[in-house]
């Protein structure tokens, strides 16, 4: 199901979300949304989040071969870490990736970058990792 509605920017460049729209995802005062916004497509996501989020950034730089994005995603799930952004390149075919992820560590036995940025230096793919918090 999809709903579409125009909003109209304000001076200080602020919109506000259509009614219908903080209905349909339950989106209340005091509620943080993520902002993605993606320069080559000019399209802004808005991702309601609990109040309990707890967001980090992780970049990795990883081998470019079938499975490793997968690898990666079963690894933070079993960690019961939420992904809510992703987003992969190829930077040399056949060697090298790179990966942006933005996720939630709330429900997770994680519970700092540097845990983070360790346990996910352990997977072979893994090159590097950098993890920060963004809230």
């Amino acid at each position: 199901m999809s709903v579409e509605e125009t909003v109209k920017v304000d001076s200080k460049g602020r919109i506000t979300i259509p009614a219908a729209i903080r209905e349909l995802f339950d989106i209340r005062e005091g509620m943080y949304l993520l902002m993605v916004a993606d320069r080559n497509s000019k399209e802004i996501k808005l991702v309601p989040l609990p109040i309990s989020a707890q967001l980090v950034k992780i970049k990795l730089i990883v081998e470019d071969r079938t499975g490793v994005l997968a690898d990666i995603t079963k690894f933070l799930a079993s960690r019961n870490v939420d992904i809510i952004s992703t987003k992969c390149i190829v930077l040399k075919r056949e060697e090298l990736g790179e990966c942006e992820m933005i996720v939630d560590i709330s429900r997770s036995s994680i519970s700092d970058t540097a845990t983070i940025e360790n346990e996910l230096k352990s997977l072979e793919p893994v090159k590097n990792v950098e993890a920060s918090k963004m809230m």
